[in-house]
């Protein structure tokens, strides 16, 4: 199998955008429900670092997020909203490079996957709040499968929307 490209005659960057963002949207609700499967079987608690990441990412920008129990709350929908924003920035990123190129589906499902991963990962270590060189082979496991999952829904799914074939 292999990813379809936008076309022979040129490339449509905004569409290719629009499937990548659609692709990524896909990806992050496969890598959240892998993530929850993950906590439900091993009934291991939610991470503190989408929060810890967000804090240290306002505090960063200059972003108020106000006193107390306030800056608390918004820092609990800020953080998966940095996730979500990752997953589709990702997936937009490689459609939008890969548009008019035919890639096998497993080798953007592992591009996409592992790039989210050191995108997110990138992020935490440089704003401090975590170290991957100290991870044990379960963290790594807990952060690498459900970014496969993210990368191989997202690749399937910009793969269905593929342009060639359809006529514009």
């Amino acid at each position: 199998m292999t990813m379809r490209a936008y076309g022979n005659s040129g490339v449509d960057r905004r569409a290719a955008a629009v499937d990548g963002a659609i692709a990524g949207t896909v990806g992050t609700l496969a890598l959240n429900a892998v993530t929850y499967l993950d906590m439900l079987v091993r009934a291991r608690p939610a991470s503190s670092t989408p929060e810890q990441t967000a804090g240290r990412f306002a505090r960063t920008v200059h972003l108020d997020l106000g006193p107390g129990e306030r800056a608390a709350n918004r820092r609990s929908g800020l953080g998966p909203l940095l996730g979500y924003g990752t997953g589709v920035g990702a997936a937009v990123l490689v459609t939008v490079l890969a548009a008019g190129r035919r890639w096998p589906l497993p080798v953007v499902g592992i591009v996409l996957g592992a790039g989210a991963m050191f995108a997110s990962d990138a992020a935490m270590t440089g704003l401090g709040v975590t170290d991957p060189r100290r991870w044990s082979r379960s963290d790594w496991l807990s952060d690498a499968v459900p970014h496969l999952a993210y990368g191989f829904a997202a690749a399937a799914t910009w793969y269905r929307l593929g342009r060639s074939g359809r006529s514009r």
